[in-house]
C-alpha cells in the first residue's frame, strides 16, 4: 500500500474512534450506559441498526459471493421489510411499556425465570461465537491479501473496538457507527463506478450489464420452491421474514439499538428504515460484485484468488502443473474476452444473432475455464489440507489493491475495518448488557448500585471482548463466510423466536411448557443441521413452529392451564 493508502485508512479509524469517545466522554448511568438515556433519533438508530449487521464479512464476502453465484443471494433480504413492519406493531410497545434494557427482561414477566434465563443463555452463546468469526473474517483475509500479521490484525480490532465500547457503551456504539456506516456506503459507491470506469473504452454501464446477464449473474429473482435451495424467492420471502423476526426482534445485538430511541415512534422509524435501505444497500454491494466479475471478462484474473495456498503449491514439486494450468487459463481467458467483446460489438449494433453467436462462445469458454479451476482446486487441497479451498472470499480485496488508484485502496479497506469494528462493538455491548441485567443483577448481585452495574458493565465488555478475540485467534476458517455466520444464527434464532413468538401470541402457553418445548426443539435443530440437507434459512420457521407446537402438547401433558 502507498503512503497515501495508509494515511487514508488510519486518518479515518482514528478519526472516527476518537469521534465516538469524546462524544461520549461523560460518566454515565445505567440508563445511559445500556439505553442511550433514550435519546436517540430515528435515523440514528437506523444507521446504527444497519451498521450493526453489516459487517466485514458483508463487504469481503458478498461481493465475492455475486462474483461467483450472480445476483440471488438479494432474495435473502426479501422478507426483511415485513419483519419490520411486524416488529413495530408487536416488539417495540411491549418493551416501552416495560422499560426493559434487554429482550429478555420481557420474558420473566411473561413466564418464568428459567426461561428467560434459557434465552439469554442461548443468545450469549451464538453472539459469543459469531462475534469471534465477525473479528476473524476480515482479519484472515486482510493478512492474507496485504501480508498484515494475523494475530496483530485480530487484536487490533478487538482491542480497539473493546476500548471505545467500554467507555461510552451504547451511545459510544451508536456515535461511531454513524459515521462507519457513511464510509461504509460512500466507499461501496466509488468502488461501483471505479469498476465502470476501469472497463475498456467503448464497454459502458449498459453494456456490462449485457455480459453480467448472459453470464447469468442477473439472477435476481428464482421462483423455484425447493427447501434444499438457500437463496431462492420463498426461501428469501418466508425463511428470511423468520430469520428478520429473529434477529431484529430478539437478539440483543440489535433490540440493543432501538431501546434507546427518544419514543416508541421514533424506533418505529429507524426499524422501517432499515426495512426499505437495507435491501438497496445490500443490491449496490452484490452489483459491485458483477461489476467485478465483468471487469475480469476483460482484464486476466488470477487462477486462483488466495494467493497465500496458491504459494504453498509453487513451492512444491507441483509448481510447473500449476505454470502449466496457468498457461492453460490464459488461452481461454483470451478466448472468453474475443467473445465477450463480440457480445459487446453484437449488443451495440443491434445484432441478435451476433449476440447469440457470441453468447454460446462465451459459455464454452467458460466451461473450459471451469475445467481448469477444479484442476487448480484439487492441486491447492493436497497442499492445503484442513483449510477452506472457496477463495471467492478473497475477490473483492484482490480487486482492490492491485486495481484501484491510490487513496482509494485506504478508503475500501477502512470500509471493510469500519464494518469489522460496528458490527462487533453491537456485540460486545450486548453480550455485556445481557450478561449484566439477565444474569448478573438477576441472579447473583440483585441490590448493588447504578454505579456498581455500570462498572460491573464495562468489566463484562472487556471480558466478551477476549473471549472474542480467544475465539478469533484459534478459529478455523468456515465455508463462505456470510453463509457461515448466518448458518451459526439460524441455528439458534428459530428457539429463540419460538419463545418469543408463544410470548406474544399464544396466551394460553406458560413457562414450563416453552420452556421444555424450546429445550427439545434446540436438540431438533442440531439434528436437522447434521442429518438432513435443509437450507438453513428455513430453521428459523421450523424452530418456531416446534416450539409453538411442542408447547401445546407439553401444555396438555404437564397440565399447565392458562
Amino acid at each position: 500500500m502507498s503512503g497515501l493508502d495508509w494515511g487514508v485508512l488510519v486518518g479515518t479509524i482514528a478519526f472516527i474512534v476518537l469521534y465516538g469517545v469524546w462524544k461520549t466522554r461523560k460518566a454515565q448511568h445505567m440508563s445511559g450506559y445500556l439505553r442511550a438515556d433514550n435519546t436517540e433519533r430515528w435515523w440514528m438508530m437506523g444507521l446504527s441498526i444497519m451498521a450493526t449487521q453489516a459487517s466485514a464479512i458483508t463487504f469481503l464476502s458478498t461481493p465475492g459471493q455475486a462474483f461467483d453465484d450472480g445476483m440471488r443471494f438479494i432474495q435473502f433480504y426479501f422478507g426483511l421489510p415485513l419483519a419490520m413492519v411486524v416488529l413495530s406493531i408487536t416488539a417495540i410497545p411491549i418493551y416501552y411499556r416495560l422499560k426493559v434494557f434487554t429482550a429478555y427482561e420481557y420474558l420473566e414477566s411473561r413466564f418464568n425465570l428459567k426461561t428467560r434465563s434459557l434465552a439469554a443463555f442461548l443468545f450469549l452463546l451464538q453472539r459469543g461465537l459469531s462475534t469471534g468469526i465477525t473479528i476473524y473474517a476480515p482479519a484472515i483475509i486482510l493478512s492474507t491479501i496485504l501480508g498484515w500479521n494475523l494475530t496483530a490484525t485480530i487484536l487490533f480490532i478487538g482491542v480497539v473496538v473493546t476500548f471505545y465500547t467500554v467507555v461510552g457503551g451504547t451511545k459510544a456504539v451508536s456515535q461511531t457507527q454513524r459515521l462507519q456506516m457513511a464510509v461504509m456506503l460512500g466507499g461501496m459507491l466509488a468502488a461501483a463506478i471505479v469498476v465502470v470506469r476501469l472497463l475498456p473504452d467503448g464497454v459502458g454501464f449498459s453494456e456490462a450489464m449485457t455480459v453480467a446477464g448472459t453470464s447469468g449473474k442477473l439472477n435476481l429473482v428464482d421462483l423455484s420452491f425447493n427447501p434444499d435451495d438457500r437463496y431462492n424467492l420463498w426461501s428469501g420471502l418466508i425463511g428470511g421474514f423468520f430469520l428478520a423476526l429473529s434477529y431484529f426482534g430478539t437478539d440483543q445485538s440489535q433490540v440493543g439499538r432501538y431501546l434507546g430511541g427518544e419514543t416508541i415512534a421514533q424506533s418505529r422509524l429507524g426499524l422501517l428504515m432499515n426495512g426499505l435501505v437495507k435491501v438497496p444497500m445490500q443490491f449496490l454491494i452484490l452489483l459491485v460484485g458483477v461489476l467485478v466479475f465483468v471487469f475480469y471478462q476483460f482484464y486476466q484474473p488470477p487462477l486462483y484468488f488466495n494467493q497465500q495456498q496458491v504459494s504453498s503449491v509453487t513451492a512444491s514439486a507441483e509448481a510447473p502443473a500449476w505454470q502449466n494450468l496457468e498457461a492453460q487459463s490464459r488461452q481461454v481467458f483470451q478466448e472468453k474476452k474475443e467473445a465477450t467483446l463480440a457480445l459487446v460489438q453484437a449488443h451495440q449494433a443491434d445484432n441478435k444473432a451476433g449476440e447469440e453467436q457470441a453468447s454460446q462462445r462465451m459459455r464454452q469458454a467458460e466451461e473450459k475455464r471451469k475445467e481448469i479451476r477444479q484442476q487448480a482446486q484439487a492441486l491447492v487441497k493436497t497442499h492445503n489440507e484442513g483449510t477452506d479451498l472457496k477463495d471467492t472470499d478473497y475477490v473483492f480485496l484482490t480487486f482492490v489493491t492491485q486495481q484501484l488508484p491510490q487513496g482509494l485502496v485506504g478508503l475500501l479497506l477502512a470500509v471493510v475495518l469500519c464494518a469489522a469494528m460496528g458490527s462487533t462493538a453491537s456485540a460486545f455491548n450486548s453480550l455485556a448488557s445481557t450478561t449484566v441485567v439477565d444474569v448478573y443483577k438477576r441472579t447473583v448481585n440483585r441490590n448493588a448500585s447504578d454505579d456498581h452495574y455500570v462498572r460491573a458493565s464495562r468489566w463484562f465488555t472487556v471480558g466478551w471482548g477476549a473471549v472474542s478475540i480467544f475465539f478469533a485467534l484459534f478459529a478455523s476458517q468456515l465455508e463462505n463466510l456470510i453463509q457461515a455466520v448466518n448458518i451459526l444464527g439460524s441455528l439458534f434464532y428459530g428457539t429463540i423466536l419460538g419463545i418469543f413468538i408463544a410470548a406474544f401470541y399464544f396466551q394460553k402457553l406458560k413457562g414450563n411448557a416453552v420452556f421444555w418445548a424450546a429445550v427439545l426443539t434446540q436438540l431438533i435443530i442440531f439434528l436437522l443441521y447434521e442429518y438432513t440437507t435443509i437450507a438453513y434459512l428455513w430453521y428459523n420457521l421450523i424452530g418456531t413452529v416446534l416450539v409453538v407446537g411442542i408447547g401445546y402438547l407439553l401444555r396438555t401433558l404437564l397440565r399447565e392451564q392458562a
